[in-house]
Order: structure tokens, then C-alpha cells, then sequence
């Protein structure tokens, strides 16, 4: 499933498919459209000031990124985002970061789309095996 990365204040297109927005904060003056907001894949305050002042560490951010994607909170949130692939079409996150090649949305595309390892059980594989367990919890 194609996966695209689109500028927040950005006006919604047919092509978009479903739009996730993966801020932690909403849009302030204008109402776009967005199909879910997923705020817990956005990262911590902390880490999102420490890479606004130091932006040239992006390898840094990126893997202190994934390392947060790996706390518990950040879990129903990636699975929402894992499962939207068999939904629709097409998906585009949306993100309000002013660098559009260096954010944590960058990040999450790379993960969709298969080019990164998703932090230690998340991730399609873990997704399944969860899927699994809660039928088998189910049938009980």
C-alpha cells in the first residue's frame, strides 16, 4: 500500500486516501480533514527540542525515535497504524514539522513501507501473533 507524507496545513486531496495525523498536537486555526489522529507515535517534548536544537543529528533522533515507539503507550497506536493497510487504498500522515525530510513521520513511512525494523515487538509480526491471542482469548 502506497504510503505518503503530507504537510499538515496542506490542503486534503482525492488521493490522500486515509489521513493520519501523528502530532501530538491538533491543528490550531484550521479544521482539516483528517480520518484519525494517532498522538502517541508523535515523540516526547523533550526529544522533538532536542532535535529542534540540534538538527544535524538525525541519526540520533531517529533511533532515540524508534527507541520511544517501543514504550507501552505507543502501542495501540502502532497497531491502528499497521492495521489501516488492509482498510484502504492508500494512506498519508500528516505532520506540522516546517522539515519535510527530517521528522518522526519520515520515520514512520519508513517503517510502513518496510525499509527500517520496527522497535522490538511491534511491527505486523507482532500485530499477527496479538491478533492471535486475543481470538484464542475470545473462544474461551
Amino acid at each position: 500500500m502506497p504510503v505518503s507524507l503530507k504537510r499538515l496545513d496542506e490542503p486534503a486531496s482525492p488521493s490522500d486516501g486515509a489521513r493520519i495525523l501523528v502530532d501530538r498536537l491538533g491543528p490550531r486555526a484550521q479544521r482539516p480533514r483528517v480520518d484519525r489522529w494517532l498522538r502517541h507515535l508523535a515523540p516526547s517534548l523533550e526529544l522533538r527540542e532536542w532535535f529542534h536544537a540540534h538538527p544535524g543529528l538525525w541519526n540520533d533522533f531517529r533511533r532515540l525515535y524508534l527507541k520511544e515507539l517501543a514504550r507501552p503507550e505507543a502501542e495501540p497506536d502502532l497497531r491502528t497504524l499497521y492495521g489501516f493497510p488492509r482498510h484502504k487504498k492508500h494512506l498519508t500522515l500528516l505532520f506540522a514539522a516546517k522539515d519535510e525530510r527530517h521528522n518522526h513521520a519520515v520515520v514512520l513511512k519508513q517503517l510502513l513501507d518496510g525499509m527500517r525494523k520496527p522497535p522490538t515487538g511491534t511491527g505486523p509480526g507482532a500485530i499477527r501473533t496479538i491478533r492471535k491471542q486475543d481470538a484464542a482469548m475470545r473462544r474461551r
